[in-house]
């Protein structure tokens, strides 16, 4: 009999869900139903699904979040009709040094993951709210908690430790890596599209809202641009990326700003948004540039810093088979992708203008040094996936742990 696995993405104000049910081969790529509850903390939230267009939500303003959480389940429950809600998979953002792999949450790792909360204080909490109140709902329900930084535990200990003194790696102040789950789906998807080609050196590019880089070798992590928190390596929509600690002393020291300011600005004031003045979407601020300076200077930087990381990762693998463009921006944005090459074509980066104008799977062209192309990521089915093996579905028959549509 097939099941049904829930996946949750918890972020600080939005709650996005997706269903996917198992068939005798396992979990098919695509999802059968899903959506997104945003604005949760705000004035005006919404809700959309993959059958219905975006409208308002009323929340209970003394408990947001688990009101939010009760109407993605009560919309579960009419969706799943007659069949059987087995498992739910969290997106977790940090494993901290204890958890790589997946993992069955009870009383115990919770307790854990409550303990990486300082990791990742925009993310974790939220995620582990969220396995707290299904937790009370419904005990016996399969939690699997899938970890962004778990990819990367692959990672050589010359790429994990940072230049502070020892005690700090002791203590585990150390870079981890992120964006772990669709780097893992990528493991997936570059074999089947590229061959063994993809077991080389790859690099994959996942150029989002938030940004990151990852050098593969043998389909496994060998180095990355995110490190110890979201604000390493490249510059993103609203975040600095890697930038001069002098500069974050200076605003502390001189400009007397607490740690919450400081935060906010290296956050959620700072890289496009933050330079440009104007927005932290590319699309926005491509068609802007020509007459705005600080557009223009917003975009070059991004860019640069791009194939700045790209070239420093193709040192780590002393040089690239495959490049790889993937998440919003890398997916569907050709002109980024085009200037980012074109930086790189002292490394024989070459494209092919057609199929890089239509996010072809591989858009470079004959005469490139190296094959480039474009993969959507699919973080949320590699979460269903790994639950999917980790609770043993395949081997069980479908319990009855959620009450069907008829009997809630």
């Amino acid at each position: 009999m097939n099941h049904l696995i829930l996946v949750l993405n918890c972020g600080s104000s939005s709650i996005k869900f997706a269903l996917y049910e198992t068939d005798a081969n396992g979990v098919p790529r695509q999802k059968t139903w899903g959506g997104k509850v945003n604005g949760i903390t705000g004035q005006n939230p919404t809700y959309d699904t993959s059958r219905s267009a975006k409208a308002p939500l009323q929340l209970d303003p003394a408990k947001p979040y688990h009101s939010a959480l009760e109407h993605i389940r009560n919309m579960v429950v009419q969706e799943q009709g007659e069949r059987r809600l087995s498992a739910v998979a969290h997106r977790v953002v940090h494993g901290g040094s204890k958890y790589f792999a997946p993992v069955v949450i009870t009383g115990e790792v919770l307790a854990d993951l409550r303990t990486y909360i300082p990791l990742a204080p925009l993310h974790q909490p939220f995620a582990l709210e969220a396995i707290d109140v299904l937790l009370g709902m419904y005990p016996r329900l399969p939690q699997v908690a899938c970890f962004d930084t778990g990819f990367h535990h692959t990672l050589p200990m010359v790429e994990q430790i940072l230049p502070l003194n020892w005690s700090y790696w002791e203590n585990g102040v150390r870079r981890y890596g992120f964006h772990g789950l669709s780097y893992d789906f990528m493991s997936f998807a570059l074999p089947e599209r590229h061959g063994d080609l993809a077991r080389g050196r790859t690099i994959v590019a996942h150029i989002g809202s938030g940004a990151s880089l990852c050098a593969m070798q043998n389909l496994e992590s060998v180095a990355t641009t995110l490190g110890f928190s979201a604000l390493d390596g490249l510059m993103m929509g609203t975040r600095t990326g890697a930038l001069d600690p002098g500069a974050v002393l200076y605003m502390m020291e001189i400009e007397k700003l607490t740690l919450e300011q400081a935060g906010r600005v290296l956050y959620h004031n700072s890289g496009l948004k933050g330079i440009s003045g104007v927005s932290d979407d590319t699309q926005v601020l491509l068609p802007l540039e020509a007459g705005n300076e600080r557009v223009r200077i917003a975009l070059a930087l991004y860019v640069r810093r791009i194939a700045k990381e790209i070239a420093a990762l193709a040192t780590v693998t002393k040089g690239i088979d495959l490049l790889v463009f993937t998440a919003g921006v890398g997916e569907n944005n050709a002109i980024i992708r085009e200037r980012v090459c074109e930086e790189l074509g002292w490394l024989g980066a070459r494209l092919d203008p057609a199929a890089n104008a239509a996010n072809s799977p591989v858009i470079s062209s004959a005469d490139s040094a190296f094959t480039i192309g474009v993969e959507p990521t699919n973080e949320e089915w590699v979460m269903a996936q790994r639950t999917y093996e980790l609770v043993g579905l395949e081997a069980r028959p479908t319990p009855r742990l959620v009450p069907t549509a008829a009997e809630a």
